[in-house]
């Protein structure tokens, strides 16, 4: 007998259950937004908006459901207009913060 797990037989994770506060949707984003990946911002949120409820933040974001579920699938690029109205409506703001030094500089190098 193997005691080998199969990772495909286990469960998907889902964020949602886990975002029952400001403090721990802040917290989440914050380590979303860090990885700078637009597609992974637009799953983050579609996390939190199962868990706030999708037709309450699409009706405060002012679109439909549908096209809510299509901004927040996990391949989407969506438009920042979209994701602000969308931030808006789940009550959090995204905010720029300066890149510690060596992270900027690394960035200014790889750029020239």
């Amino acid at each position: 007998m193997s005691n080998r797990i199969n990772v495909a037989e286990l469960p998907d994770f889902d964020a949602a259950p886990y975002l029952d506060s400001a403090e721990a949707i802040a917290a989440y984003l914050t380590d979303i937004l860090e990885a700078n990946d637009a597609s992974l911002l637009a799953a983050a949120l579609g996390d939190i908006t199962r868990a706030r409820g999708v037709a309450e933040v699409a009706k405060s974001a002012g679109i439909s459901c549908e096209a809510l579920h299509k901004a927040l699938r996990a391949d989407s690029t969506p438009r920042f207009d979209t994701i602000s109205r969308i931030c808006m409506a789940l009550g959090v703001r995204l905010v720029a913060q300066p890149l510690p030094a060596d992270v900027a500089l690394a960035s200014q190098l790889a750029g020239a």
